[in-house]
């Protein structure tokens, strides 16, 4: 094995050459592709079944990642191996799927293998590749052609100006196809629920009482002593209160009995009544917990009653509540 020669090199130039490389072939792209691509998301939209992405190597990498991004987006997709579509995945292939073969010369061997089977299933098949005109490009139903795509590797070998490029015209694709469907954050957020935005946009103050369970509530006739007994009992710094009809009225805070204690040493025996802050600040059930959080900041309280539609309180959030899923 010949020894690496230590040589002076620019690594800052290097990249940066490479980066606009990339670039360019991506803006290249963009001035050639023409009303194939709209074709293709045409019959992606009409399609019954999902989008069957497939390659091989790096096609195959990029491959999975538009299939991923698809997925999130609203267009119902997932990802075959052509070498285990040919060892009985392609069970998983009906007439009413699309399949989307990447290939950058157009003539990779597991591919082609694939295509007497996806033509005797129904499927239709829509390519990405540099050559139109090359085994798989003249079998597709629509080629997406993505230009004679120089690479960026100084021996024109890695993949990586057509990698690239394939990628980007994989998510282009899905925002098209996204925007077609008029998918929302609220769609995005059903599919990542475990993530900000799915708690964010999914997340109730529902979901948020069930994780408590808190509810202190005193009657507006109570003493302060009654309802610090309340708020001790469920360690909570705030108390409803509630008329005779079980409706919230108003709270009362521990802060506010602190403050009421330097002007009297006698608070503990007056009735709430004399304490509680008469306008509460509330949020109704089936609210976005995310809804809490603006409300809690611009009125500067650290508790919040949750009401039913008759006004009646069901339960109290806390600030760490909301801090504690993540919101």
């Amino acid at each position: 094995m010949q020894q690496a020669v230590e040589t002076r090199v620019d690594y800052l130039r290097s990249v940066k050459e490479v980066l606009a490389k990339e670039a360019n072939a991506i803006l290249e792209l963009r001035d050639i592709i023409g009303q194939s691509i709209e074709e293709a998301i045409r019959i992606i939209l009409a399609c019954k079944g999902r989008v069957i992405i497939t390659g091989i190597g790096k096609s195959g990498i990029i491959g999975r990642k538009i299939n991923a991004t698809m997925a999130s987006t609203g267009t119902p997709s997932l990802f075959l191996h052509p070498s285990e579509g040919l060892h009985g995945d392609l069970g998983m292939v009906t007439k009413e799927d699309v399949v989307l073969a990447i290939s950058n010369s157009g003539e990779s061997e597991e591919v082609l293998q694939l295509l007497p089977s996806i033509k005797k299933i129904g499927s239709t098949l829509i390519s990405i590749t540099k050559n139109p005109h090359s085994t798989l490009g003249i079998k597709s139903d629509v080629v997406l052609c993505i230009g004679n795509v120089q690479e960026a590797c100084p021996l024109g070998l890695a993949p990586t100006s057509s990698t690239t490029v394939t990628l980007a015209l994989g998510d282009a694709m899905a925002v098209a196809l996204l925007e077609a469907r008029g998918f929302q954050k609220e769609d995005f957020a059903l599919f990542h629920p475990a993530g900000s935005l799915g708690r964010k946009l999914l997340l109730t103050v529902n979901d948020v009482v069930e994780s408590t369970g808190y509810n202190p509530v005193v009657s507006e006739t109570a003493t302060v002593k009654d309802a610090l007994f309340q708020m001790t009992a469920q360690g909570i710094g705030g108390v409803s209160i509630v008329n005779e009809d079980g409706k919230l009225v108003g709270i009362l805070t521990d802060g506010d009995i602190r403050r009421a204690m330097t002007v009297s040493n006698h608070v503990f025996n007056k009735y709430v009544a004399a304490l509680f802050n008469p306008s509460p600040i509330y949020i109704k059930q089936g609210a976005l917990a995310q809804e809490a959080i603006p409300l809690m900041e611009n009125n500067k309280v650290n508790v919040l009653p949750v009401v039913d539609l008759a006004h009646r309180p069901i339960a109290m959030i806390q600030v760490r509540d909301l801090m504690n899923l993540g919101l």
